[in-house]
């Protein structure tokens, strides 16, 4: 899902009259699932990790795996509620026990945080203020709505969401950095576009609208 609008936005810079581009974005897991299930898929982009269990097992064609785009994550509010300080550890851990609900990912940044929790002593503390997204649903989604004050996520996932207010990156002490990577699928019906698809989504001239939408370039 962090990757979607990203993917979305350099499918359009990449279509010609040979090849046509359909997405289909989800939750890791469940994209995982599907591609273990033998879906018929050109091109596969999920976290660097999942992409070598994958490849590992047979779903993805050995050394075509690229890395597309590195993302960090991101604090947000409601929007209108305070914003709390993040410039440090403590700041962070002091912004989660004064929430009244806090809210994280399925993926690889609520993974984080709940090392994170566990690691300040204070998982069962807030164990019955923290509500887990559901794969597919952004974290911004739910603070919108007033499900939860505080989220955490990839900084994409924020950007342009309406009724948050972002408060920006965990600080670098904290910070972890997911690399999303491409891979064409032993599955393809088209591996030729597949190849060339992948190969835009490396390309550098990609860089500005991976900026945009708050990632950087893996390469």
């Amino acid at each position: 899902m962090a990757t979607r609008q990203l993917l979305a936005d350099l499918s359009r810079s990449f279509e010609t009259a040979q090849w046509n581009v359909e997405i289909e974005s989800m939750g890791g897991v469940d994209a995982a699932r599907i591609v273990r299930e033998g879906k018929v898929i050109d091109v596969i982009v999920l976290a660097s990790n999942v992409m070598e269990k994958l490849e590992s097992e047979g779903w993805i064609v050995p050394g075509t795996r690229s890395d597309v785009a590195r993302s960090g994550v991101a604090i947000a509010v409601r929007a209108g509620l305070p914003r709390p300080a993040i410039a440090s550890e403590e700041d962070v851990k002091q912004a989660v026990l004064g929430a009244r609900k806090i809210s994280y990912s399925t993926g690889p940044s609520g993974d984080h945080l709940k090392r994170l929790f566990e690691r300040w002593n204070i998982a069962e503390l807030i164990a019955d203020r923290t509500v887990e997204a559901k794969p597919g649903i952004p974290v911004g989604q739910l603070l919108a709505r007033g499900d939860a004050d505080l989220g955490f996520q990839q900084l994409s996932e924020f950007i342009d969401v309406e009724g948050i207010d972002i408060v920006g990156p965990l600080p670098a002490e904290i910070q972890t950095i997911t690399v999303f990577t491409a891979g064409i699928s032993t599955r393809a019906a088209h591996p030729d576009g597949a190849r060339s698809y992948v190969t835009h989504l490396v390309s550098p001239e990609t860089q500005a609208k991976k900026q945009k939408l708050g990632m950087e370039a893996a390469g």
